[in-house]
This record gives structure tokens, C-alpha cells and sequence, in this order.
């Protein structure tokens, strides 16, 4: 079978995973009255994301194929997350968050470091092919975005956005993932590790990173920006679906259907995905990093400005600015972290980004999003178009943040020439 179509399959399911519950999960959760807990879901991917990719990563570089890593960590991520679900199921309206909280923790703890664990089993399965990653790469990661897409429509037409059926999509779907990453090509383990240190044997080396001033600064501002990644999709269906208390919107399409609606976000990324050699190429780093924090502002003014009904075209517009704000970012970082480090510490240095934006970032984003939502709707004993008000308020700061991050980033990232970076 084709190599790129193999790895345009891995992708595929991969983000299918994540898409059947990612943006509709807050709804469910703010249905069974766990509203004020929306953040703690959301959050608890970036824990996990500070360490867990970091030493799958490590693992996969010095004792393990990375395609068996990624292979162990999808079987256990989809057995939590089934287990979550029937859990859900079995209590109804009396679900507890903390049950509830515990099998789904058990679930990304394993499925977070799989997104690196993919990156780095296609990127040495395309070099080792003889293509050049960042050309070939983008086109592949591409039909990650489309089985996202595809899920969340399965689990918006059949009915499952306010349920826990959405958990067991996403667990089967793992299990499939377990079973097919086994067939990826093997991966390089770096030999030679037990003559080495004790820092270089556990991998620890892509920390060395950060004693590059270049280095350091574009870690610091991936986890400065990584704080946007989470809001959106913790907070975007759960805020559409609350303008049906208001007799004005209740019957529009977005209400009704939130994850279709948001799904042109994920349609956005499949075209900026295409966009990202030419711009990377052309631009540079910074550029490129830069055009994706005014998209992250323009994201969050979107959401402020508009509502489902006259609206919905700044809701649409939203979505479109989606791919620019994510992509140029996330998989842009990848590839610049793929070619600015050396083969023996690559799979770690994706954990360290991983942890950087998915970890500390989107952990404290998604905590600092639930404080300020909290504050303006779900604590505040408000319903209608106050509660409306109040979202609408939350959005407008998290732009005024996403701005002043784009300033920073301006003024102290110097993109210099490429050097490759060794452990």
C-alpha cells in the first residue's frame, strides 16, 4: 500500500478520536449540571500534556518503536475513555464529577502524547521514504482534519452532542487506532544510550533547548499562545446552544446544530493546512506565528460580535479564521521544532512543544477561560440574554489577551538562521 496514503489513514483516525467529543463535550457537561466544571475537562488535557508527552516521547527515542508507542498509548486512552462513558451512561442525571473526571483523566493522560507519536512516526517514515517533511507532510496531516470534521458530524446528526455516546465513539475509535498503528513503519531507537549520561539516557537533552535564546523565547510564547487553543472548543458549543433560552434564536440552525456550525473551523484548517509550506517558506517562523495571533484575535471578536440568528455571519467568520489561528501555529511550530533539532532528540522535542502549548498553555487557558465564564455566566445566576451579555464579555478579553501576545511576540522573537540543534 502507499506509504502517503498509510499515513494519510494514521491521521485520519487519529483526529477522528479527538473530533467525536472535543467541541460538543462542554454541552454534555453543562447538561448534567457540571457547568462550573467545563474548564477542569478541558484543563486537565494540558496536565497531563506537561509530562505525558514528554516521556512517551522519550520512550519512543530510547527503548520502544514509536509506532508500538503510539500503539500501547491508544489502546489504553480508548479502554478509559469507553469506561467513561458507560459510566455516564449508568448514572444518568446523577453523574458525579468525580468518578466521571477520574476515567476520563485515565483517557488523555494516553491519547495527548499521541498527536507527537503520530507527527514523529510520519516524519521518519517520509524521510527515511526520501521526501522532504515539510512538503509532503502538510497534505497528509490535512485528512487529520477531515476525520475530526467527520466525527463531529456523526456525533452532531445522531444526537449525541448532549450524551456520553460521544465518549464511546471516541474509544472505539482508539481501538481501531491501536490495532492500524502497529502497521506504520518501524521507527529508529537511538542506540548507544547506556554509555551515555544519565540526562542523555532518560532523553532529557531536548531540555537543552531552552539554553538557546531563540529557542527558549519560541517555547515561551508556544505556551503563551497555547492558552488560546482550549477556550474555543471548551466554551464555543455550550455558548451557541445558550442562545435558545431566547425566543429570538431558539429555532436557528446554530442552536440546533452547534457542532456543524463549528465544524467550519475544522473545514478552515483543511485549506490553511495546504497554505503553511508556501507561507513558511516565504515568511519565516515569525511571520507566519504572528499572522496566527491576529487570527486568534480575530476569532475571539468574532464570537463577541455575533449570535446565530443576523449574526451568524461573524460566527462564519469565525470559523474561517479558525484554520489561519491553529495551523500556522501548531503544525507550523511542528515542522520549525522538527527541522531545527537533531534526529536523536526529535520525538522528545515534539513532547517538550506538546508540552509547551497542549501542557502549560492550554492548562492554564482553559482554568483562566472557566474563572472569567464563570464569573460573567454560570456563577453569576444569570439566564437569557444577560447570560448572553456575559459571554459576549468573556469573549472581547480573551482578544484583548491574544493581541497583547502578538505584541510580545513582535518585540522579542528574533528568527535567525536555521542551525540544527543536537542533544
Amino acid at each position: 500500500m502507499n506509504l502517503k496514503f498509510r499515513l494519510t489513514l494514521l491521521n485520519f483516525i487519529e483526529f477522528a478520536v479527538w473530533g467525536a467529543y472535543l467541541t460538543s463535550m462542554g454541552t454534555y457537561l453543562a447538561t448534567v449540571g457540571l457547568g462550573q466544571n467545563i474548564g477542569w475537562f478541558y484543563s486537565v488535557q494540558g496536565i497531563v500534556s506537561i509530562f505525558m508527552p514528554a516521556l512517551m516521547g522519550i520512550l519512543a527515542d530510547r527503548w520502544m518503536e514509536g509506532q508500538k508507542v503510539l500503539s500501547l498509548c491508544h489502546a489504553l486512552a480508548g479502554l478509559f475513555m469507553i469506561g467513561a462513558s458507560a459510566y455516564a451512561y449508568n448514572a444518568g442525571d446523577s453523574v458525579e464529577f468525580g468518578p466521571l473526571f477520574a476515567l476520563y483523566t485515565g483517557s488523555v493522560a494516553f491519547f495527548m502524547p499521541t498527536i507527537a507519536l503520530s507527527y514523529s512516526v510520519a516524519y521518519s517514515a517520509l524521510e527515511k521514504a526520501g521526501f522532504d517533511s515539510v512538503k509532503a507532510f502538510p497534505p497528509i496531516r490535512v485528512w487529520g482534519t477531515v476525520g475530526f470534521i467527520v466525527t463531529m458530524w456523526i456525533v452532531d446528526l445522531c444526537g449525541l452532542q448532549a450524551t456520553p455516546g460521544q465518549w464511546m465513539v471516541s474509544g472505539a475509535l482508539s481501538i481501531v487506532m491501536a490495532a492500524y498503528s502497529l502497521t506504520m513503519p518501524k521507527m529508529k531507537i537511538e542506540k548507544g544510550a547506556a554509555k551515555k549520561s544519565l540526562a542523555e539516557a532518560l532523553g532529557l537533552n531536548a531540555f537543552k533547548l531552552f539554553l538557546n535564546p531563540r529557542m527558549a523565547t519560541f517555547f515561551v510564547f508556544a505556551m503563551l499562545l497555547g492558552v488560546c487553543l482550549q477556550v474555543t472548543n471548551g466554551f464555543a458549543n455550550p455558548y451557541i446552544t445558550s442562545f435558545g433560552a431566547v425566543p429570538e434564536y431558539a429555532d436557528t440552525f446554530g442552536v440546533q446544530h452547534a457542532n456543524i456550525l463549528i465544524s467550519l473551523s475544522q473545514m478552515s484548517e483543511t485549506l490553511c493546512i495546504l497554505l503553511i509550506p508556501f507561507f513558511l517558506s516565504r515568511f519565516g517562523i515569525k511571520k507566519v506565528v504572528l499572522i496566527a495571533l491576529i487570527a486568534w484575535v480575530l476569532r475571539f471578536a468574532f464570537f463577541g460580535l455575533g449570535n446565530p440568528g443576523s449574526g451568524v455571519w461573524l460566527f462564519i467568520l469565525s470559523m474561517l479564521v479558525y484554520g489561519v489561528a491553529f495551523d500556522f501555529f501548531n503544525i507550523s511550530g511542528s515542522l520549525y521544532v522538527n527541522q531545527e533539532t537533531d534526529e536523536s532528540i526529535r520525538s522528545s522535542a515534539q513532547g517538550l512543544f506538546m508540552m509547551m502549548t497542549n501542557g502549560l498553555g492550554s492548562f492554564t487557558g482553559s482554568l483562566l477561560a472557566q474563572h472569567v465564564i464563570n464569573k460573567r455566566v454560570f456563577s453569576a445566576g444569570v439566564t437569557g440574554e444577560e447570560a448572553i451579555a456575559g459571554w459576549q464579555t468573556s469573549w472581547f478579553i480573551f482578544a484583548a489577551y491574544a493581541l497583547a501576545v502578538a505584541v510580545l511576540f513582535a518585540i522579542f522573537f528574533k528568527d535567525g538562521k536555521k542551525e540544527t540543534l543536537k542533544g
